[in-house]
């Protein structure tokens, strides 16, 4: 966790974890892939990959060797996320395909699965191929595994056909073996994600799901609102997460309040902190609920209200491979959370770390050094293709930096005493004097 996003010659986390990957005890070796999986996030680096190959290689023999190469599979799927890398995926497809049948029942083959759908995250048709080797399976996780990679392949698209599709998996009404649905309704929600007019469409038709569908949907439908609005309390997306934490059904009430977690994620909304500790409260009888609400209350308070799980920066035009592939991770441990986070893989919550980031704008000058400026934050307003010289923010407040940004905000300059270097104000801005300023009279 402490190497997460960081660069250092030295490789502290390697040459720590590597005797245990390859050492016999089993909570160790998959302590390490997580380990590894998450300091080494989306950096593609080979001598990793030499580690981990092998002990996904060695997937058949029994529950606990499926388990490490599961989590090995998904450490690989998130080192090389949005890589294509044809080592991995092969391997990866290999593994799948020669194990047996109680290997693929085993409740963290699901994570071997997205470990693929991480590798071709947002790639679009390179994944077509590796989704043709994936139907040759016989067994229903091969269903799961194609709308996994589908979506994963698709995230952030927009792509309205691939929607549709996930739709009609969904309309089918099974009681039994749904899992597949539950990823395609995830897959909706990743699918649309980034784009304001699809996300909205979504909402939609979550609301028609919830109405007219099987449970096992139902339960997903919490994760899907929640992808759409990661570290984005919007006012009518809690009020449906806070309705849906009080279900009967125990699993889309748990769901429900992981979701508030996600969607408050290090923003300190009173109102969640609110509504989390009458959770607490209600289910204090239930010990897997109150797991959740503790989670919940974690995410919530995330860096003391500093940082963001939101994997979209730079105006909200680009995508952080690990911070979605750790998004990934928790919600699709969600989607069973009986034998993942409330038994014994509750460390998968710490893929979340992969999206952690400051959520803070700071100035400093070209030599590194701290510059207060003024700038002014508002709600961003969507000036393309306007004529004239619009404004890009609406309803704003002016502060001295640091300043913290929320979701759908949006900061510039509130002096022409200096200029930025970069178009778009986040996180650390270099600023320098503006050559052809000149002060007003009467001041300094």
């Amino acid at each position: 966790i402490l190497s997460s996003g960081v660069r250092n010659d030295a490789d502290p986390a390697l040459a720590l974890l590597t005797e245990h990957v390859e050492g016999d005890s089993h909570i160790m070796k998959i302590a390490a892939c997580t380990g590894l999986g998450i300091a080494y996030a989306g950096s593609a680096r080979e001598d990793v990959m030499d580690l981990l190959l092998p002990v996904v290689e060695n997937a058949t023999g029994g529950p606990d060797k499926m388990m490490e190469a599961s989590l090995a599979g998904l450490a690989l799927g998130l080192i090389f996320v949005g890589k294509c890398d044809d080592m991995v995926g092969g391997t990866i497809v290999q593994a799948l395909m020669e194990a047996t049948d109680d290997d693929l029942n085993h409740s963290h083959a699901h994570f071997l699965c997205l470990g693929l759908g991480l590798l071709f995250l947002g790639q679009m048709e390179k994944a077509d191929a590796m989704i043709e080797a994936l139907r040759t399976i016989e067994h229903k996780l091969s269903k799961y595994a194609v709308i996994l990679l589908e979506t994963c392949a698709y995230a952030g698209s927009g792509d309205v056909l691939k929607v549709q599709e996930m739709l009609h998996h969904c309309a089918e009404h099974l009681t039994e073996d749904a899992e597949h649905q539950m990823a395609a309704v995830i897959g909706i929600g990743l699918i649309t994600m980034g784009e304001e007019v699809g996300a909205e469409m979504a909402l939609r038709t979550f609301d028609h799901l919830l109405h007219y569908c099987e449970p096992p949907i139902k339960r997903a439908i919490p994760l899907a609102l929640a992808v759409l609005n990661i570290s984005n309390p919007d006012f009518a997306v809690i009020d449906q997460l806070s309705r849906l934490s009080h279900d009967p059904d125990g699993e889309l009430a748990q769901n429900a309040i992981m979701g508030l977690g996600v969607v408050s994620a290090g923003t300190n909304n009173s109102r969640v902190a609110g509504l989390l500790r009458q959770l607490s409260e209600f289910y204090s009888k239930e010990a897997g609920h109150v797991f959740c609400v503790r989670i919940a209350q974690g995410l919530l308070h995330m860096g003391k209200g500093l940082m963001t799980l939101n994997p979209y920066f730079s105006d909200n035009m680009l995508c952080n491979g690990p911070a979605l592939g750790g998004m990934l991770v928790l919600l699709h441990s969600c989607l069973d959370l009986k034998s993942t986070l409330l038994d014994k893989s509750h460390f998968l919550l710490y893929y979340v770390t992969c999206a952690m980031n400051p959520r803070m704008l700071i100035t400093v000058n070209d030599d590194m050094t701290w510059r207060p400026v003024t700038a002014r934050v508002g709600l961003a307003v969507e000036t393309v293709g306007m004529a004239g010289k619009p404004k890009k923010i609406t309803g704003f407040q002016t502060h001295t930096t640091p300043v913290l940004l929320g979701a759908k905000e949006r900061a510039e300059l509130g002096t022409e005493e200096v200029l930025s270097v970069s178009s778009v104000l986040e996180g650390i801005v270099i600023v320098k004097d503006n050559p052809d300023y000149e002060a007003e009279e009467g001041t300094k």
